[in-house]
């Protein structure tokens, strides 16, 4: 529950999606929470950010990165990401159309890796 920041909300319903209950947000961080009782060693996340406004979007990228640091490895898919979410990641693999690689291997601080081999290879 605290991993997945649910503990204030511990005994509310689930209810239903925009009528009553938890929040999108609160729904996500309750599907990672569901996930986490079986113990994976790999979690994969498909979009855990879409559909939420900046705000929500940040506490489940909070979410994620507190899984992450329990030393499990999480594989999410993330379209567009906006700057605050991209710095949630440690590494990367970035695809063009067809399935090619562009990118693989970690950002670094603040994506100084990332940067750093685009450089490189723009020159």
């Amino acid at each position: 529950m605290e991993l997945v920041e649910l503990t204030p909300i511990r005994d509310a319903l689930v209810g239903l999606p925009g009528v009553n209950g938890l929040s999108t947000e609160q729904r996500k961080r309750l599907t990672i929470a569901v996930e986490l009782v079986a113990n994976p060693s790999i979690i994969f996340m498909d979009e855990p950010t879409s559909g939420l406004d900046a705000r929500a979007a940040a506490i489940v990228m909070r979410t994620v990165r507190n899984t992450v640091n329990t030393g499990r490895t999480v594989v999410c898919t993330i379209h567009q990401p906006s700057i605050d979410i991209f710095d949630a990641f440690d590494e990367m693999l970035l695809l063009k159309w067809g399935g090619e690689e562009i990118y693989v291997g970690p950002l670094g601080h603040q994506s100084s890796q990332l940067i750093e081999y685009f450089e490189v290879r723009l020159i």
